[in-house]
């Protein structure tokens, strides 16, 4: 009975300390980014998504899930998630950005249509890049794995 009680006290020590603490993504709005700036400029990394669009669902499930992918997130960016059929408004550098419907149910956000809009035209998923002073550093379309992505974000 001793043998056996040290065996699962012994077990229950190596699978405990042998878990690897999971981190979690760090997800900021607008209005956090700009006060937080301030303070310590990053570049930030702003992914634009729909809750129809599949690339976008596997982006948030493996992309932004990866252990690498997160720590150089959270470690050298800010980053934000921008529903572009959000119907909230937004306020960032002293601008309001609204909902602007395009026909029945149908529409896109102002801020979603100026970070992610090439020639009057979105794709989703769009990951666009802001440098410190909130300028347009970098625009990827479409979806993006985890080994592209560390490749971006490196480059950065």
């Amino acid at each position: 009975m001793r043998e056996y009680i040290a065996f699962i006290t012994l077990f229950i020590c190596l699978t405990t300390q042998s878990q690897e603490k999971k981190e979690e993504l760090k997800i900021y709005s607008f209005l956090e980014i700009e006060k937080l700036n301030k303070q310590s400029p990053k570049p930030i990394v702003v992914f634009i998504y729909t809750d129809w669009c599949k690339y976008c669902f596997a982006m948030k499930k493996n992309t932004f899930s990866n252990k690498d992918v997160i720590k150089a997130l959270n470690n050298k960016f800010y980053f934000v998630l921008l529903n572009a059929e959000s119907k909230k408004d937004i306020n960032f550098l002293n601008h309001t950005f609204k909902y602007k419907p395009t026909g029945n149910n149908t529409g896109v956000h102002q801020l979603a249509d100026e970070l992610a809009g090439v020639k009057n035209r979105i794709i989703y998923p769009t990951t666009t890049i802001l440098n410190s002073n909130f300028e347009i550093d970098l625009q990827k379309s479409g979806y993006l794995n985890s080994k592209r992505m560390l490749s971006i974000l490196k480059r950065i």
